[in-house]
């Protein structure tokens, strides 16, 4: 029996808004009718469910419901205990659910399995993290001068709207859930119309854990109706995205008019530096990793690779046969020993087809979709969206290739001399979120990774993410920060509580500023 057609049971037939329990029985929610987006199965092309998507009538209806539970106090004014327990139970079911999870992202996406289980796997430590968060963080007391008590507390935004990638369906949206359930916000999450499932049915999960109607709403649909839609109404407070830079810049404009704050991790074109130092069979395993990794759909993909000329040749060559050997392997992405999965659809596909024909450079291995059976288990790789594991060399700064992210497993490879001109290559884009160095010279490391314009800098290793490790971009990979205490700081604002603590009579003597004579008074 087919193994994608067993799993794909799990997933209903299917899906739309939702808005929590209670309210998906209300009579209002029957305005939720848009249209119903087909979600596809990127490896085989098979529909798995239909979606439908928000409304705009539903959308404003659902701003408006997650406004008025924000106003309720029903999650925003309880305790910081109180929410640290939902958090933690949230944790504990979506453990208890992983495997159905990995599996849901698995076949909504092309990735390999064992991607998801690797992913997906630690995405309860983020509930965990904010969680502890709320419990041992602490408000301060400002140190103003005079008798005054000056504390300062933080306090929740309102309602957020948070938009979500298909690449990874639901770690992004967990690490932007997580953090501003605990600051206290009602949350809005439009998932990509490529890869919504896993989204809806952890807020379906969120609501068995006890997080109250109106708190987390998930509307599908495509970002340039409903996203924009929910972005635009004015009683979003903030508005937080994982997209392409240009969809960054059209959100932001619309965010900016409201005066609401916003978030946005946007595109990347991580340069690798490989210096001649580096141990060189570390370097290739860490740079295939960097480079083909959910098939180079990351905003941190190694899609640049810039290596000392004095191991150049050495390097091109055991990365070539690394490269080969993820290519035989890659088959089902349900198999577990498949090593690479596929791009997100067909039209990814041929966009990213094009681009490789477009460019100047020497395409050495890969260059076009894969077809026919895989070597590894015999499944047909002509009906799904599976591009070849790519290396372009001779590659010009100017070339598209290196400017433009390609969101594939498509990676350029030039060379360089000095530390300098390394550090100018992989500063040569106008993108700035990751970037890795290899190298075993510690100041060197420390020299590069200061000179090198990103916002993540990986030493001898790529792409380790933590809850508590900021994560954003330099230039035009964005704004603002996800993770640590950055995040929850992010969708909560302070709060300043100033109270006279002089006696009765020392504020008589001295609080009259309009008192007659010429007593010295304060002002401020």
């Amino acid at each position: 029996m087919n193994p994608t057609r067993v799993l794909a049971s799990q997933i209903r037939s299917r899906y739309g808004p939702y808005l929590g329990g209670g309210l998906q029985k209300s009579k209002a929610f029957e305005i939720s009718a848009a249209e119903e987006i087909p979600v596809v199965n990127p490896a085989n092309g098979e529909q798995l469910c239909l979606v439908t998507s928000a409304s705009k009538k539903l959308a404003d209806y659902a701003v408006q419901c997650a406004h008025e539970t924000f106003k309720s106090g029903v999650w925003s004014r309880t305790s910081a205990h109180s929410r640290s327990l939902t958090l933690t139970r949230l944790a504990r079911a979506l453990e208890a659910r992983m495997p159905e999870f990995v599996r849901i992202e698995s076949l909504q996406t092309g990735r390999a399995i064992r991607e998801m289980n690797a992913q997906v796997g630690r995405l309860p430590e983020w509930l965990d993290y904010y969680a502890a968060l709320l419990r041992t963080r602490a408000d301060f007391v400002a140190p103003t001068q005079g008798k005054l008590l000056n504390y300062v507390t933080r306090v929740p935004l309102g309602v957020v709207a948070q938009i979500t990638p298909f690449n990874h369906p639901l770690l992004i949206a967990v690490k932007k859930i997580a953090p501003a359930l605990a600051a206290g916000n009602s949350v809005i999450v439009k998932p990509s119309e490529l890869a919504p499932v896993s989204v809806l049915e952890f807020a379906e999960m969120a609501s068995e854990s006890g997080l109250p109607d109106g708190v987390l709403t998930v509307l599908p649909g495509y970002g340039h109706t409903t996203g924009k839609d929910i972005c635009a109404n004015p009683l979003i407070s903030k508005v937080d995205i994982t997209a392409g830079t240009k969809t960054g810049r059209e959100l932001g404009s619309i965010v900016s008019s409201n005066l609401a704050y916003y978030t946005a991790e946007l595109g990347g074109k991580a340069p690798i530096v490989i210096f001649d130092d580096a141990d060189l069979q570390s370097a290739v395993n860490g740079t295939a990793f960097a480079s083909f990794v959910a098939a180079g759909q990351t905003c941190v993909s190694g899609a640049r690779i810039v290596v000392q000329e004095n191991i150049y040749e050495k390097f091109i060559s055991a990365f070539l046969e690394k490269t080969k050997s993820i290519t035989r392997r890659i088959g089902d992405p349900l198999n577990p020993l498949s090593s690479m999965g596929t791009v997100i659809s067909m039209r990814h596909l041929q966009r990213i087809t094009g681009m490789v024909e477009r460019s100047s450079g020497s395409v050495i291995l890969g260059g076009a979709a894969l077809s026919g059976p895989s070597p590894l288990d015999n499944f047909d790789l002509s009906k799904g969206s599976f591009f070849a594991p790519t290396i372009v060399t001779d590659i010009d700064t100017q070339d598209e290739l290196w400017q433009e992210e390609v969101f594939g497993p498509v990676v350029v490879v030039r060379k360089f001399s000095s530390e300098a001109e390394g550090i100018q290559l992989a500063n040569d884009c106008k993108y700035g979120l990751g970037a890795g160095i290899w190298t075993t010279d510690l100041s060197r490391a420390h020299r590069a990774a200061e000179g090198i314009e990103a916002g993540l800098v990986w030493v001898n290793t790529h792409h380790r993410n933590d809850p508590s490790s900021p994560w954003g971009g330099m230039k035009q990979s964005g704004m603002g920060r996800e993770n640590g205490i950055e995040a929850y700081e992010s969708y909560s604002q302070s709060k300043s509580v100033i109270i006279n603590i002089a006696t009765t009579e020392e504020s008589r003597a001295s609080g009259d500023w309009f008192a007659e004579g010429e007593s010295e008074k304060r002002y401020g």
